[in-house]
């Protein structure tokens, strides 16, 4: 799409808010129309030689008037002005998170998240500021339209000249306007990266420290900041060029039509009240010639500004960025959509030819099949690089699989990401990602406590303890990214975010690799020990793979064996190869019986 479509789509999104705005300003901009001949008229009648027959009394006080109603009228535009903006803004930044969620869970961002920051606040304020001159250009522009022709009516001579300095304006920004957005998109691009490295550097000062990495980490923000300096200096100064081109040629163009009325005046033929309307349009019809250069120079940025945005989508249509959806800016807030039904009681899951492939490096998993029926405990086991998280992800839907099929109760999954949720699936990852919020909202996570066994999650989940030695409770705020707790706590943080969800399925990643040995036993005791617990699990750990009904193990993407531990001992060469080798863990276990 071209900049001109992407405009044009939000200017329709709230074509009423629009038109009212740009009749506002369109007012604003004629309203000294009027004025100007009453100053006309107003000279002329002190020299004697009126053209309307109203005392100067009578033109001052019309002339107050006019200023009154123009007061007015400024105050609703700048009212309908900001809810304008505001909506446009909205709108774009409401599209472009919609598609962020929609995108597969595990899938990243394009850029990092302070660069996708930096997208969300400064372009969509790119794009809200040219959508407002768009206003300034249809006032000013009708201005000068109406202006010229009194103008020309006055003095077709120096009215021509009012036009020279527009002309060259224009062809000027037409010559620099491919530099522009070369210099805007390495502007944008340098702010990215150092508010990208900023986001990184706040979620990981524990591990700077522990490096000792903090003068290598100053040096390469002090580094990205010169080439943001670099970058933006030249923006700007290109910018700042370009303004005093304008306003100085204008200010030429001033000069020229003076010296020509001065000549006018000297032969008779001009009035003093003409020579004041002319003074007087003169500013205002200008500030076109102004301003349609600057609008082309926003009008250059906008399009990196889109081109940015639409970066964001993650493949999705350019027109997702402007579709017209509802903001609920006013009025009542539509219902939250309901609670979900219980699921229907799992019996059997069956996965059959499952395949997925990063598109970075062609890995992942092929033609993976198994079936887990109620009450099973069946873990994922495999060497690093395997493909075991990617299996979970892709059964989940945090990955978009290739092919294979999914059924619950033997009937068909067509959307794995929006079916294997709450109440019929919940998951925990290897590294839970945890809020700056207080624990209880890092397990509930929005959920209504009353809909939420919390007390029995965190009982299983092994946190009562931890909870005991903490002054504030369930209380107590963990920090970004759960930085004031230890990696175990956290894996139990989620572990009880995802038991409080009261899931038919539950699948988890490597829960306890951070968890010591007691700990560990006492989680899996209280969680196996539920009725019903229906289980699929990542692990390497001896612990679970004894306490595993059934194994799959995976070699390259592929199922290399299924069966219980003991068959799979005697007759899988690659899990006796993870079972005696340094793939599992054996701190404080015995050999196998």
């Amino acid at each position: 799409m071209t900049t001109w479509r992407y405009l044009a789509a939000l200017m329709r999104y709230r074509p009423w808010l629009y038109l009212a705005n740009g009749l506002c300003w369109t007012l604003v901009h004629l309203a000294p129309l009027l004025p100007g001949l009453l100053a006309k008229w107003f000279f002329d009648a002190l020299s004697g030689s009126a053209s309307v027959g109203l005392d100067p009394w009578s033109l001052i006080a019309l002339l107050g008037a006019t200023t009154l109603g123009r007061i007015v009228i400024l105050w609703l535009g700048s009212e309908t002005d900001s809810y304008h903006r505001f909506n446009m803004s909205a709108l774009l930044r409401r599209n472009l998170f919609d598609q962020i969620l929609r995108q597969p869970g595990a899938r990243a961002l394009p850029e990092a998240p302070g660069a996708a920051l930096s997208t969300f606040r400064d372009d969509a304020e790119q794009v809200e500021e040219t959508i407002s001159w768009t206003l300034d250009q249809i006032g000013t522009g009708l201005f000068a339209i109406i202006a010229l022709g009194i103008l020309l009516a006055t003095d077709a001579r120096l009215t021509l000249a009012v036009f020279v300095p527009l002309i060259g304006v224009l062809a000027l920004m037409r010559l620099a306007s491919a530099r522009i957005e070369r210099y805007r998109r390495a502007s944008r691009g340098a702010t990215s990266r150092v508010t990208g490295l900023l986001a990184e550097v706040f979620g990981a000062t524990a591990a700077i420290q522990v490096a000792g990495a903090e003068r290598c980490v100053i040096a390469r923000l002090r580094g990205l900041n010169d080439e943001r300096r670099r970058t933006t200096v030249r923006d700007r100064t290109l910018t700042q060029v370009l303004d005093s081109i304008n306003a100085n040629t204008v200010s030429l163009g001033t000069g020229l039509i003076l010296l020509l009325a001065a000549d006018s005046m000297r032969s008779g033929s001009f009035t003093v009240g003409d020579f004041t309307l002319f003074v007087y349009y003169l500013n205002f019809v200008t500030e076109f010639t102004y301003g349609a250069g600057q609008f082309m120079a926003y009008y250059q940025q906008s399009g990196v500004a889109f081109a940015r945005m639409v970066g964001l989508l993650g493949g999705a249509a350019p027109t997702a960025l402007v579709a017209h959806t509802p903001l609920h800016l006013r009025g009542p807030l539509p219902a939250p959509p309901p609670p979900p039904s219980p699921a229907e009681p799992l019996r059997t899951l069956a996965v059959r030819d499952l395949t997925y492939r990063h598109p970075q490096s062609g890995r992942g998993i092929a033609g993976v099949g198994f079936e887990i029926r109620r009450g099973e405990l069946v873990v994922v086991t495999g060497r690093i690089g395997a493909g075991k998280t990617t299996l979970l992800r892709a059964l989940l839907g945090l990955l978009p699989a290739d092919s294979g099929e999914i059924r619950w109760n033997g009937t068909p999954l067509t959307d794995p990401a929006a079916q294997l949720t709450p109440p019929r699936a919940a998951y925990v990852p290897q590294v839970p990602r945890l809020f700056s919020d207080s624990l209880r909202e890092n397990v509930l996570l929005g959920q209504p406590e009353d809909r939420a066994d919390l007390p029995a999650a965190l009982e299983i989940a092994a946190l009562a303890p931890d909870l005991a030695t903490m002054p504030a409770g369930l209380d107590t705020l963990v920090g970004a990214r759960g930085v004031r707790l230890s990696g175990g706590q956290i894996q139990r943080v989620g572990a009880a975010r995802m038991l409080a969800r009261r899931a038919e399925l539950l699948v988890v990643d490597d829960l306890s690799s951070a968890l010591d040995v007691e700990t560990e036993q006492r989680l899996w005791d209280r969680l196996l020990a539920r009725p019903g617990t229906t289980c699929l699990a990542v692990s390497h750990r001896r612990t679970i793979l004894r306490r595993a009904d059934r194994l799959i193990v995976l070699r390259d993407g592929r199922v290399a064996a299924t069966g219980t531990l003991a068959e799979l001992l005697t007759t899988s060469e690659e899990l006796r190869a993870i079972w005696y080798g340094a793939g599992v863990e054996r701190a404080g276990e015995g050999a196998a019986g």
